[in-house]
């Protein structure tokens, strides 16, 4: 019983240790918790192209990458507001129960059958590169914000957005909850998340 006792003890001590170990942001999300904002070195988001460019250098890990780059593909042409607005509403997908629960699942949902992506970019059968470095740069800038927690609810919850160039059928289907620069901004009222 004694030594059944020690390896228990053995046992609980490893878990414990690997818990730990453990990031706390995975950990809050696993077990339903919020995510605590870093929003510590940002007073003020100001919607201009000099606010981004006084913002240090952007990178990070495979989560910034996949948000950078669907901005830059998404919203490079758009206001700073219009391109904070469509980071938003990936980040609303990311917390909806409609779509996957991570920035890159959510913009690569669909990807591999040609126009039936989230993102056309990601499915259009066209090579993506980045031919605008400095667009790119302010993007990735917006990206790393808003993935710090700076979230300016632009969009009012908002899961979905167009162009003022197309009307699509699933429009018609959804709440309009904005229009910022070219883009019209949609919510499921289906799907609403608790902080939208």
């Amino acid at each position: 019983m004694a030594s059944a006792d020690v390896g228990l003890d053995a046992l609980f001590k490893q878990e414990q240790t690997t818990l730990q170990a453990a990031p706390k942001e995975r950990m809050l999300r696993f077990l339903g918790g919020k995510r605590q904002a870093r929003t510590k070195n940002v007073t003020k988001v100001q919607f201009t192209r000099a606010f981004l460019d006084s913002r240090p250098e952007a990178s990070g890990g495979s989560e910034f990458a996949c948000l950078a780059e669907a901005l830059y593909f998404e919203a490079r042409g758009e206001t700073v507001k219009g391109q904070f607005a469509v980071a938003e509403v990936i980040l609303n997908r990311v917390k909806s129960a409609q779509f996957p629960n991570t920035v890159c699942g959510v913009i690569n949902q669909g990807t591999g059958r040609k126009y039936q992506c989230q993102f056309t970019y990601t499915c259009d059968g066209h090579k993506e590169v980045i031919r605008e470095p400095r667009a790119f740069e302010r993007v990735a800038k917006v990206a790393r914000l808003i993935l710090d927690g700076v979230n300016p609810k632009l969009t009012q919850g908002a899961t979905y957005y167009h162009t003022t160039a197309v009307k699509p059928r699933w429009s018609r289907s959804f709440t309009k909850t904005a229009r910022i620069g070219v883009h019209l901004f949609y919510r499921d009222e289906r799907f609403r998340t608790a902080s939208n």
